[in-house]
C-alpha cells in the first residue's frame, strides 16, 4: 500500500479490540503503520502480544465522552508523531421491535454508532493533515439504506454514519482531508455465526476484506475519492 505521507504512517482505530477493529489494525500493521488503539474496553492478551514495538494501546475509553476520547486521541498523536488516518470502527448493533421501552435503544445505538464518530472526528481534526494529507474511514452499515423490522434504530444511527461523512467530505476538501466510509454487510464473524446458525456463511463478508477497503480508502490510490460510500456485502 502507498500513501501519501512519509513512511510510516501513523493511524488511530477506534473500537479496535472488537473482530472488525482488529482486522483494521492488523491490515495496517502489516503495511508498516504506527498503531494508536481505542477502545472502550480492558486491552486483551492478543493486542499486548501483537501491538507492541511502535504501537499504542489506549484501553478504557468511553468513546461517547468528548473529554476522554479528545485526552486519549491527543496522548496518542504526541506518541506517534502526529496522525495520517483516523479509522472509526467503534459501535454496536441492538436489535428491538418497536414498542414500549425503544427509545432506550434509539438512544444507544446513536450515542454507540454515530455519537462515538462525531466525538473521534472532532478530535482528530486539529492533528489530521499536519503531515500532508489527512484521511478519515467511518465504519456505516449496508443494513442503512433500508432497515428491516427490529432494525430501525440501528439502521438510522448508521445512516447517520453516512451524511456526518458527506458533509465532513465537504467541509474538509480544501484542508487536505479525504473523508469515506464503507457499509458492510453481514460480517463472519462468531457472534453471527451464533445468532445465525443456519445461515449461509459462505455468502457473509469476511472482517479481512473489509479492512483491504478500508486500507485502500487510507492509500494514495483512492487520493481522488473523498465523500463516497462502499458498500462492501460480500454475496450477501
Amino acid at each position: 500500500m502507498v500513501l501519501s505521507v512519509a513512511a510510516p504512517p501513523a493511524v488511530i482505530v477506534t473500537g479496535a479490540f472488537g473482530v472488525l477493529g482488529a482486522a483494521v489494525a492488523r491490515r495496517f500493521a502489516g503495511d508498516g503503520a504506527r498503531l494508536g488503539l481505542i477502545d472502550r474496553v480492558a486491552t486483551p492478551v492478543w493486542a499486548s502480544t501483537e501491538f507492541a514495538g511502535p504501537h499504542r494501546v489506549r484501553p478504557n475509553v468511553d468513546l461517547t465522552d468528548a473529554p476522554a476520547t479528545s485526552a486519549a486521541i491527543d496522548s496518542l498523536a504526541a506518541d506517534l508523531g502526529g496522525l495520517d488516518v483516523l479509522v472509526n470502527v467503534a459501535g454496536g448493533f441492538q436489535w428491538q421491535l418497536h414498542g414500549k421501552g425503544a427509545e432506550s435503544v434509539w438512544d444507544a445505538m446513536f450515542a454507540t454508532n454515530l455519537r462515538t464518530a462525531v466525538i473521534a472526528c472532532s478530535a482528530a481534526l486539529p492533528h489530521l493533515g499536519s503531515r500532508g494529507e489527512g484521511r478519515i474511514v467511518n465504519v456505516g452499515a449496508g443494513a442503512a439504506g433500508r432497515a428491516a423490522a427490529g432494525m430501525g434504530a440501528y439502521a438510522a444511527s448508521k445512516a447517520g454514519v453516512e451524511r456526518l461523512t458527506e458533509a465532513l467530505a465537504e467541509e474538509l476538501k480544501d484542508r487536505n482531508v479525504r473523508v469515506n466510509s464503507v457499509l458492510p454487510g453481514t460480517l463472519d464473524t462468531p457472534r453471527n455465526r451464533a445468532d445465525m446458525p443456519d445461515a449461509d456463511f459462505s455468502r457473509w463478508v469476511s472482517p479481512a476484506a473489509v479492512a483491504d477497503v478500508i486500507a485502500f480508502l487510507a492509500s494514495g490510490a483512492a487520493r481522488a475519492v473523498t465523500g463516497a460510500a462502499i458498500r462492501v456485502t460480500g454475496r450477501g
